[in-house]
């Protein structure tokens, strides 16, 4: 994380900014936490100021400024989801986007303060950005999941596995079904795992890991063979059609009902219809699909 750039520049001094704010060059994470944590905070007031500027004038200074007396908060929100095991700095880096989407959007006409306005911004790229980066398998997609992904944790009493009273309360208080619960604690529970063996000095005992790769081939990948089973496909599809249209029409027919038909007549129904015996349709049967199997390139 870039920390001096997390510290707008100004160069209007605003009542509560002084020269010892501007970022000088920040060294680690923890000089930045203590930087912004001595910036002090606005008042109704000069914040209200400050956001008509930005309005009405498109004071960049003024977005700067704003920016600046808030970022503190999104350190205190960032550290809210340090159990999630992504580095500070950078959910700290993904709040301040949002804070500066947030100032953006303010209107200090509502009446309300920005910091209440900005928290569900700094919140909404944060949990973006540990949804994308928790795991490699996306882990939640829709909007029942995502609730279900940041609510579990805290809805946990004990350590292991929910009981089905917990299940049920979870997904009562959250409005999805029990299913879903019991789905999103199976995929929290769960682990990555690497698809290649681990390399040799990684400190993993090749002997007792099968990597996914040495179960997980697929065998019908070699584009080689895939283009030879479809040719051979085609092959077999255009010479049962010519042996069709070779056969008389009667014949025809019969091997059509019988064979490719969902509602396979009988032979009796058959000869009904064509008034000859039934064993002279079983006849005329035999004798087609003999043609056919002649016809083709394999015997089916």
């Amino acid at each position: 994380m870039s920390t001096t750039a997390l510290v707008p520049k100004t160069t209007n001094a605003f009542p509560a900014i002084k020269a010892m704010y501007l970022p000088a060059p920040v060294d680690s994470l923890d000089s930045y936490i203590q930087l912004v944590g001595s910036i002090p905070t606005l008042n109704a007031e000069n914040e209200r100021e400050l956001a008509l500027r930005l309005q009405q004038r498109n004071d960049l200074d003024a977005a700067r400024q704003l920016i600046m007396y808030h970022l503190r908060f999104v350190v205190h929100i960032a550290r809210s989801y340090s159990g999630y095991g992504l580095p500070l700095g950078d959910l700290i880096q993904e709040g301040n986007i949002g804070l500066m989407k947030a100032v953006k959007r303010f209107d200090p006409a509502h009446g309300v303060r920005l910091v209440s306005f900005a928290i569900h911004w700094i919140r909404a790229e944060i949990h973006e950005f540990i949804l994308r980066n928790w795991r490699i398998v996306k882990i939640a997609t829709t909007k029942a999941q995502r609730k279900l992904f940041f609510s579990l944790r805290s809805s946990k009493k004990r350590l292991g596995w929910f009981n089905r009273e917990e299940v049920d309360a979870v997904a009562k208080d959250l409005g999805v079904s029990t299913d879903e619960v019991l789905e999103m604690e199976s995929r929290l529970s769960g682990q990555d795992i690497s698809f290649d063996p681990y390399p040799a000095g990684s400190g993993e005992d090749e002997g007792d890991h099968l990597a996914p790769i040495a179960y997980l081939q697929d065998s019908h990948a070699d584009p080689a063979e895939r283009l030879e089973r479809e040719d051979w496909d085609d092959k077999v599809t255009t010479g049962l059609t010519q042996a069709l249209q070779n056969l008389d029409a009667r014949s025809r027919d019969i091997v059509e009902r019988r064979w490719f038909s969902d509602h396979k007549p009988t032979l009796h129904e058959l000869a009904a219809e064509y008034k000859v015996s039934a064993e002279r349709i079983r006849q005329l049967e035999s004798n087609a699909m003999k043609k056919l199997r002649a016809a083709l390139p394999v015997a089916v």
